[in-house]
């Protein structure tokens, strides 16, 4: 998300408003088989995208929609923020070209011309997207930018989206079941899950490339911090990770989610749980879903730090 809170609110509240006169039908989008929703996304900008030339030290976090990306973004704003010491003028500076270039809050949001205003950002550049590695620009691995990929257990992820897609009020309506076989299909808004996790297992070996799971910031936020600090080359003492954990608690987070993204607060920031889930999955759900995750994801890096056995189980 960018610094500057108030252009977040503004495009989040733009969003939310026009988003809700698309008619149902024209919702959603396909590029490259992929299914994308028309309110904040379009064609010409994913277009665009593949000429976006990435910097070595861009930092970008990569999660599937409802992982925790939101919450990610703050932590790592945060350590920034901690790390480079900006003084309120620095950062008034910071807010004041964010706003004068309008760059949207994903890298995949936003008007084709976004990617030519974004090269007058300083570095360095956090930038956040919900794309798999084949629809990012060749520039993010040719360069070498560090890439914070972001997973969540399969079953909460889905139950986070089915709430979110009721709420936003920009996603073709359906009921519970439904959704879980759209989901299972890879029928939703970035695609399927299991080819996202799948995809970017590929590069869990690339020393500039990192995962991190929801459940384990959850665990041990400290631990996961430190990591994710040293990943990004951020000095803080044990103090200011201990700051910076307490400032990016969920029920901090939500106390100030009404400043930080508008109307669009309530709907992001709902419980923040690990094992929703429970009251949501049929026992044939669930068995549906444990059977698609030992086929696709059981024998994957990935799929065995998201622990599927201890988060997924009833």
């Amino acid at each position: 998300m960018p610094k500057n809170g108030k252009l977040a609110v503004e495009f989040l509240n733009k969003v939310l408003a026009e988003g809700a006169r698309i008619p149902p039908e024209d919702m959603m989008f396909s590029y490259k088989g992929v299914l994308f929703p028309a309110a904040v996304c379009n064609p010409g900008t994913l277009q665009a995208l593949e000429s976006f030339e990435a910097r070595t030290d861009d930092i970008i976090l990569a999660g599937y929609p409802k992982t925790g990306t939101n919450w990610l973004d703050h932590i790592i704003n945060n350590l920034e923020n901690t790390a480079a010491k900006y003084t309120e003028e620095e950062m008034k500076k910071i807010t004041d070209l964010e706003k004068e270039l309008e760059v949207a809050m994903r890298l995949e949001f936003g008007d084709p011309d976004k990617f030519k205003r974004m090269k007058k950002l300083p570095s360095r550049r956090i930038i956040i997207t919900h794309l798999s590695p084949h629809l990012l620009p060749t520039s993010v691995f040719k360069n070498k930018a560090k890439i914070l990929v972001l997973i969540r257990n399969p079953k909460d992820t889905l139950v986070s989206y089915f709430h979110f897609k009721n709420k936003v009020g920009f996603f073709p309506p359906s009921g519970w079941d439904d959704y879980f076989t759209s989901f299972m299909d890879g029928k939703v808004g970035w695609g399927s899950y299991f080819d996202y996790v799948a995809e970017w297992d590929k590069y869990t070996d690339d020393e500039n490339i990192i995962a991190i799971s929801y459940e384990e910031l959850k665990e041990n936020p400290n631990v996961g911090l430190k990591e994710i600090a040293q990943f990004l080359g951020f000095s803080l003492s044990e103090e200011e990770i201990q700051s910076v954990v307490e400032k990016s608690t969920f029920t901090a987070m939500k106390e100030k989610a009404s400043e930080t993204h508008g109307t669009f607060g309530d709907i992001l920031f709902r419980k923040g749980s690990v094992g929703d889930w429970k009251s949501m999955f049929s026992e044939s759900q669930n068995k549906e879903m444990d059977g698609r995750f030992e086929e696709c994801l059981s024998r994957t890096k990935l799929g065995a730090k998201i622990k599927y056995d201890v988060y997924c189980k009833a």
